[in-house]
């Protein structure tokens, strides 16, 4: 996929402050408009201009565009990384999708949901009004979900300042995490929201949990996911091996003749819950290195003595 450099393709400079940004869109809105324009891709150009100018005038989107932006090096084929919006806090609906117009698919993998729209910051004297509701996705620990915890949470908040030009606040918050808390669950902060108009009730945040990539397990709901590596005679023989999980290290039972294709269940191993999840583990059986003479000798002696074929089966 394409990187989209909106700033080129409103011929800005990466500094440009949010009135320039409104000129710019104008003057060039003018030229490029397929029903004035004699150029021959005005329609392609306009549609490009209007992509930028979604991104550009919000000071949510351009702050998040800027920060994924900034260590892009042109020529390469762009994939936003995971959870690249992470710790962002932005205001108004959960999605910028849905009715309005069809963007690129560089647009969409970005701003496609989770980005709500520019706020206003009109304040109408005499009037009073709940304020806006922020929504940030956060990313915390596996083990949080199975003890809970309370972690200091940091976001990221872009405002405009004096100047037209947009910069990023940030703010902490002591955030409980909930036992038993799901990727992809909210949680409501009351009141963390945009100030309310006049008298009116401020708004809420809230924070969509992610779990960040863990060396060892994956998640699925409340099931998780390890792979074992045992040896070739526990295997075997049969053994009981210790095997760690988000909550401690358990014991368990490999059974005699296991093979590198078994999986075995721990039930309510998983994510806490009502029901719990299960922790599945995947046996892996690993070969010790045939890395000195004593070694390469039990080798041979194990090729002589066992003849065995894993690829009988095959006729080879």
């Amino acid at each position: 996929m394409e990187f989209k450099n909106y700033y080129d393709i409103m011929s800005l400079a990466r500094d440009a402050s949010q009135d320039e940004i409104k000129r710019a869109y104008r003057k060039l809105a003018r030229k490029y408009h397929p029903d004035v324009s004699k150029e021959t891709d005005a329609e392609a150009r306009f549609k490009e201009l209007g992509e930028a100018y979604a991104v550009l005038k919000d000071p949510e989107k351009r702050a998040a565009y800027d920060q994924l932006g900034a260590n892009w090096k042109g020529g390469q084929d762009f994939r936003p990384p995971p959870n690249w919006d992470a710790g962002f806090e932005f205001s108004g609906g959960d999605s910028a999708a849905g009715g309005g117009p069809a963007y690129s698919d560089f647009f969409e993998s970005l701003f496609g949901q989770g980005f709500g729209s520019a706020r206003d910051d009109r304040r109408p004297t005499g009037f009073h009004a709940r304020g806006e509701d922020h929504h940030a996705k956060v990313l915390i620990d596996l083990e949080d979900a199975y003890h809970g915890a309370t972690r200091g949470i940091t976001l990221s908040t872009p405002t405009v300042d004096s100047g037209g030009h947009v910069i990023t606040k940030q703010r902490t918050l002591n955030v409980k995490i909930p036992k038993g808390v799901k990727q992809g669950q909210r949680i409501r902060l009351t009141g963390e929201g945009s100030p309310g108009l006049g008298d009116g009730q401020a708004g809420d945040l809230y924070l969509e949990m992610e779990f960040k990539p863990h060396s060892l397990y994956k998640i699925e709901g409340r099931d998780v996911y390890l792979n074992l590596p045992v040896t070739p005679w526990e295997a075997a023989l049969g053994a009981t091996v210790k095997a760690p999980t988000p909550s401690g290290a358990v014991d368990l039972k490999i059974p005699e003749g296991t093979t590198g294709a078994r999986k075995l269940r721990l039930r309510k191993r998983g994510i806490p819950g009502k029901p719990p999840g299960d922790l599945y583990v995947s046996v892996t059986i690993s070969l010790p290195p045939a890395d000195s003479d004593s070694a390469k000798q039990l080798y041979r002696k194990m090729e002589q003595k066992l003849a065995y074929n894993p690829r009988s089966k095959m006729g080879v």
